[in-house]
């Protein structure tokens, strides 16, 4: 059974992981390098390339990574654990980017050779986006490359950055994305570094199933709640926070009106100018988010996820999965509570 009805922009990355097409066209890869240096901090490394495996969950072949060193050797972490690379910098050129993270750590040597340098400043020429973690934003200013740029650096490296980039504004942000200059003071930072640039690269709706999936007592244990966008409306905000604590009774439209204090009209033009679907909609698609996270985290029956998302009836609730997600709620998988096959010893 193929989905008769999408998601609206919303609630859309919540679910894009289960409603992708096999039919969709691909498109190419986003691809990423990761140059380590010397002591390079591991946290902060893994957790920007955790962002791209995680978006080839939802959107396969999403994103290539490719490790480097400078000579090609392998090299030590800050946690003393050891990373082979793939390839040596000056076989880099043999590989398309469209970012090149400079992996950094509290301990790496802030001393760069001509040969890094040039090699920065060529990918640079090619419009390849370049990023630094920890003091890896060192190495962009050092080569002359953070000039009317924004960054982010660890504070024990903010002063040195600052001597070798004297027209950059050195932060004390945790991340950055800077048009193509990226920069990141901590592995929390990584993550969001590469979260925001992978949004702007291939649409909000991948990074938001990738927050869903890595934020997974969230997703667990606490009700579906969409990113709301900063340019929201109050009143907009204010009643998307009504039917969001209102799941099991759902308001109608005219009590939402009323506590929100607009017309039913209003709250329609802003639900439509500003989402591009009806507060009808998307209260449906709120209710259908949040039972598709109870059918697969919850133990309750088929039933009971009905009643506890607003449905009459489970035969209506069945309906409705199934015109979102192409198959019954019968079939979803359900990882609430798995017991072990307990055998007897004689």
């Amino acid at each position: 059974m193929r989905p008769t009805r999408s998601f609206s922009n919303a609630l859309n990355g919540h679910n894009s992981r289960f409603t992708r097409s096999a039919e969709e066209p691909t498109r190419e890869p986003t691809r990423v390098g990761f140059l380590l240096l010397d002591n390079f901090s591991l946290p902060a490394f893994t957790q920007a390339l955790d962002t791209l495996v995680t978006a080839n969950l939802i959107e396969p072949s999403a994103c290539v990574s490719t490790t480097f060193s400078i000579d090609g050797r392998s090299v030590t972490s800050d946690l003393g654990i050891v990373i082979c690379p793939a390839a040596s910098m000056e076989t880099s050129s043999k590989q398309p980017l469209d970012l090149l993270v400079i992996c950094g750590g509290l301990r790496t040597p802030l001393s760069a050779s001509a040969n890094l340098s040039a090699w920065l400043q060529g990918l640079a020429r090619k419009g390849v986006a370049l990023a630094g973690l920890w003091n890896g934003a060192w190495f962009l200013g050092q080569a002359g490359l953070l000039d009317g740029y924004r960054c982010a650096v660890h504070p024990e490296h903010r002063g040195a950055v600052a001597e070798v980039a004297h027209r950059s504004q050195v932060t004390t942000q945790s991340f950055l994305v800077d048009r193509d200059r990226l920069s990141a003071a901590s592995p929390a930072g990584a993550f969001n570094m590469v979260l925001e640039w992978l949004g702007e690269q291939r649409g909000t709706a991948l990074t938001d199933g990738i927050t869903a999936i890595l934020a997974f007592e969230a997703s667990r244990y606490l009700r579906t709640t969409p990113a709301l966008h900063a340019n929201i409306s109050e009143p907009l905000r204010e009643a998307i926070n009504l039917m969001s604590a209102n799941i099991e009774e759902p308001l109608s439209q005219d009590q939402i009106a009323a506590y929100v204090g607009r017309s039913k009209r209003q709250i329609g033009r802003l639900f439509q100018h500003q989402l591009g679907t009806t507060p009808v909609r998307y209260y449906l698609e709120l209710r259908i988010t949040e039972s598709r996270r109870l059918l697969q985290y919850s133990d309750l029956p088929l039933l009971g996820v009905a009643v506890a998302c607003g449905f009459v009836s489970a035969s209506h609730f069945s309906k409705c999965y199934a015109s979102f997600f192409g198959y019954s709620p019968s079939k979803e998988k359900r990882f609430g509570c798995v017991r072990g096959t307990h055998r007897e010893t004689s």
